[in-house]
C-alpha cells in the first residue's frame, strides 16, 4: 500500500489509517503516542490489521468523506454487485471505539472479514476468546472487544493467530461491526448501536464544520484541512499532534524515520493562524493554554516538542522486530529531538502569545511573566549555536534561521510593551533587536550571491530563510530578500517544489528525502508578499493537487516517482495550507498579518 491509499478517521484523542482495500493498517490506543494494535503499516498483516473488504475480484472502487466530517465511505463493485463500507472512530466519550458498517448497495456482496490483533506495536499476541458473543482479546494492559452479527471463528497458520469471517450483504442490508479498547482489568464496555454512534458522528463533524468561516476560492480544500487538524488535535488538552504515525520514510529504504505523534511549538503560530482565521476561537485558544502549560518552568529547558499532554522525556527507541514501511528501518518511538537545543522555539513561543493578544485572544498576567522570564534567558543565549529547525543529528551551527526567530522573540517582546503597556525594559530589548539584525545581515549575507545562506560561514541555502519576510525581519521588497527568493528557485526547486536545505549540507545523517511541503507553501506566501500573485496561485494549486483522493497531504512529496513521503497525514502541510489559501484570498491574510 502506498500513503496515498490511506484515509484517516479519529476521535480527537487518537487516529487510523484505512487503506482503500478495507484494512485498517495503524491504530494506537488509547492516545495517538499509545502503543499500536494494529501495525502493519510499519511491518506485515502479522504486526496487526482489521481487514473487511470483498471476497470476489474488485472491478472499482470509490471513496469519500461524508461532506465535513471524519466519517469514510468507501465503495466496492464486483461482478456480483456493489456494497459501501462505512468507516468512522465516535467522538470519545469515555473509551475508544471504531465503527465499521457494511451496506448493501446493490445486487449481492460476499465479504470477508479478517482481524489481527497485535498489541505492543506487532510484539504481543492476546489471549482471544468468546464471551457471551463478545470476541474479547486481552494482553497486560490492553484489552479490545469485538461485537457484530457476523459468525466470527478463530484461525492458526502456522505462528499466525487471527479471526476471520465471511458473510453475505444483499442490497439494503447493514451489517455492523464495533471494536472497543478498554484497560484489561475493567469489565466490558457497555455494547454500542452502530448505526446511532455512525449518524451522531456524523452530525458532529458537520456541526463543527459549519462553524468555519472561510469563503474563498477554496472553501472545500480549506475546509478538509481543517477537519483534519481537528483529528489530529488531543481534545484534553489542546495540543496538535505533527502527524498520528511514525517512522513513515522521508526516503524509501532510508534511516530518516522519526516519531511525530508529539506536539512541536514551531507549528504554534501557523496553527493560531489557521485557527482563528477561520472562526475556531476555542480551539485556539485550548492550543495557546496548552502551549503555555507545556513551556513552564525553566527558560533553559525549554524544548522543540512536548507530549500530548506536555510529557518532556520522550525517550527514542528502536522496535528492532518491525521491518519498517517499504523496508524502511529502523522503526523509532520517542524521539531524541527533544533534547535538542533549538532557539527558533523562543521566537515561535513569543509571536504566538503576541498573535493572540493582537487578535483579542484573552491572555493574562501569567503569559507575560513567561513570556518575560524565556526573554531574559534568550538575551545571553541567542548568539549561542544550535541544531537548527530541521533538527539536524550532525553538529550545531551558527542557524541563520535560528538567529531570525530570536529577533522576532525579541521584537514581539518590544510590540507587545509598546501596544499594551506591558512592563519591561523595552529600551534594552530594542538595543538587543537591533544587534541580532544586524549580526544576521552582516554574517547570514552572502553579497556574492546576493543571498541569505543557511548558517554563518556556509554556501548552503534553506528554504527555512523564505519566513525572513514572512515574519516580517525584512520587508518583501529588500533586494537581499528578492535574491534569496532566487536563489532557493534555482538551487532548492525540483520539479516546482523546495527541498529543505541543499541536498550536500552535512547533517549528520544518510543524504537523500523528498520535497518538503510546507516549503512550498512559504514560497507561495512569498510570492503573495512580492505581488506576485499568478506565480502564487499557480504553485498553490499544483500543491493542493498533491493531495490524495480524500484530501491528505504527508509531510514530504518524491516528484519523481510521483509518492508520498513522511509521516501522514501531516499538521504542518495541512496547516501552511489553510494559511496559504487565505493569503491567496484575503486583502490580508497570516502573511501580511503577522509583520505587523
Amino acid at each position: 500500500m502506498w500513503l496515498e491509499d490511506y484515509a484517516l478517521i479519529g476521535d480527537t484523542h487518537t487516529a487510523a489509517l484505512v487503506g482503500n482495500n478495507g484494512s485498517i493498517d495503524w491504530l494506537c490506543l488509547p492516545r495517538f503516542d499509545s502503543a499500536a494494535c494494529f501495525a502493519s503499516l510499519l511491518g506485515g498483516h502479522q504486526h496487526g490489521r482489521w481487514l473487511i473488504a470483498p471476497a470476489a475480484h474488485v472491478t472499482g472502487r470509490e471513496r469519500r468523506y461524508r461532506a465535513g466530517t471524519l466519517v469514510l465511505e468507501t465503495d466496492y463493485f464486483t461482478e456480483d454487485g456493489a456494497a459501501r463500507l462505512i468507516d468512522c472512530m465516535p467522538i470519545r466519550g469515555r473509551l475508544p471505539e471504531v465503527i465499521r458498517v457494511v451496506e448493501g448497495l446493490r445486487g449481492s456482496m460476499r465479504m470477508r472479514m479478517e482481524l489481527i490483533m497485535r498489541f505492543d506495536y506487532g510484539a504481543v499476541v492476546p489471549w482471544v476468546r468468546n464471551i457471551e458473543g463478545v470476541l474479547h482479546a486481552v494482553a497486560g494492559p490492553d484489552a479490545l472487544c469485538l461485537r457484530t452479527p457476523v459468525r466470527t471463528e478463530g484461525r492458526v497458520d502456522g505462528e499466525q493467530r487471527r479471526t476471520v469471517a465471511e458473510f453475505t450483504v444483499d442490497a439494503g442490508e447493514r451489517v455492523p461491526f464495533v471494536l472497543q479498547w478498554h484497560p484489561s482489568h475493567d469489565p466490558l464496555p457497555p455494547r454500542v448501536d452502530a448505526d446511532r454512534a455512525l449518524e451522531a458522528t456524523t452530525g458532529w463533524w458537520q456541526d463543527w464544520s459549519n462553524h468555519c468561516t472561510h469563503s474563498g476560492p477554496w472553501h472545500d480544500v480549506v475546509i478538509r484541512s481543517l477537519v483534519t487538524l481537528k483529528a489530529l488535535t488531543y481534545e484534553p488538552t489542546g495540543g496538535i499532534v505533527a502527524a498520528p504515525t511514525t517512522s513513515l520514510p522521508e526516503r524509501l529504504g532510508g534511516r530518516r524515520n522519526w516519531d511525530y505523534r508529539y506536539c512541536w511549538i514551531r507549528d504554534s503560530t501557523f496553527a493560531l493562524y489557521a485557527l482563528l482565521t477561520s472562526g475556531y476561537k476555542k480551539e485556539a485558544v485550548a492550543w495557546r493554554d496548552w502551549l503555555l502549560r507545556a513551556v513552564a518552568g525553566d527558560p533553559s529547558k525549554l524544548q522543540i516538542m512536548y507530549g500530548v499532554s506536555g510529557e518532556r522525556r520522550l525517550t527514542e527507541l528502536e522496535l528492532s522486530w518491525l521491518p519498517g514501511y517499504e523496508g524502511s528501518s529502523p522503526v523509532r518511538v520517542g524521539n531524541a529531538a527533544w533534547r535538542q537545543s533549538q532557539l527558533d522555539v523562543f521566537g515561535e513561543l513569543m509571536d504566538t502569545l503576541h498573535t493572540a493578544r493582537r487578535v483579542g485572544v484573552e491572555t493574562s498576567e501569567h503569559a507575560w511573566a513567561v513570556q518575560r522570564h524565556f526573554l531574559d534567558y534568550l538575551e545571553h543565549a541567542w548568539d549561542q549555536p544550535d541544531e537548527g529547525i530541521w533538527e539536524t543529528r550532525g553538529p550545531k551551527q551558527q542557524f541563520v534561521h535560528s538567529k531570525v526567530m530570536a529577533w522576532v522573540a525579541v521584537d514581539r517582546a518590544v510590540r507587545d510593551s509598546e501596544r499594551y503597556g506591558l512592563p519591561g525594559d523595552r529600551d534594552r530589548w530594542s538595543r538587543l533587536r537591533a544587534l541580532i539584525h544586524a549580526e544576521v545581515c552582516a554574517k547570514g549575507y552572502d553579497a556574492s550571491r546576493r543571498t541569505f545562506v543557511q548558517s554563518y560561514g556556509s554556501r548552503h541555502l534553506d528554504s527555512s530563510l523564505l519566513l525572513m519576510p514572512l515574519v516580517g525581519f525584512l520587508p518583501p521588497s529588500d533586494e537581499r530578500i528578492r535574491g534569496t527568493v532566487q536563489a532557493i528557485e534555482r538551487e532548492l526547486m525540483q520539479e516546482g517544489f523546495l527541498l529543505r536545505y541543499s541536498p550536500d549540507t552535512p547533517d549528520g545523517l544518510p543524504p537523500g528525502e523528498g520535497v518538503f511541503l510546507a516549503c512550498s507553501f512559504w514560497l507561495a506566501d512569498t510570492y503573495v508578499l512580492l505581488g506576485e500573485m499568478d506565480k502564487a496561485r499557480r504553485l498553490f494549486e499544483r500543491l493542493v493537487g498533491l493531495r490524495n483522493d480524500v484530501g491528505l497531504l504527508s509531510e514530504e512529496y518524491e516528484p519523481q516517482a510521483r509518492r508520498m513521503l513522511g509521516n501522514f497525514p501531516q499538521a504542518l502541510s495541512h496547516l501552511s495550507l489553510v494559511n496559504t489559501a487565505y493569503n491567496l484570498s484575503r486583502k490580508e491574510g497570516p502573511a501580511a498579518a503577522r509583520q505587523n
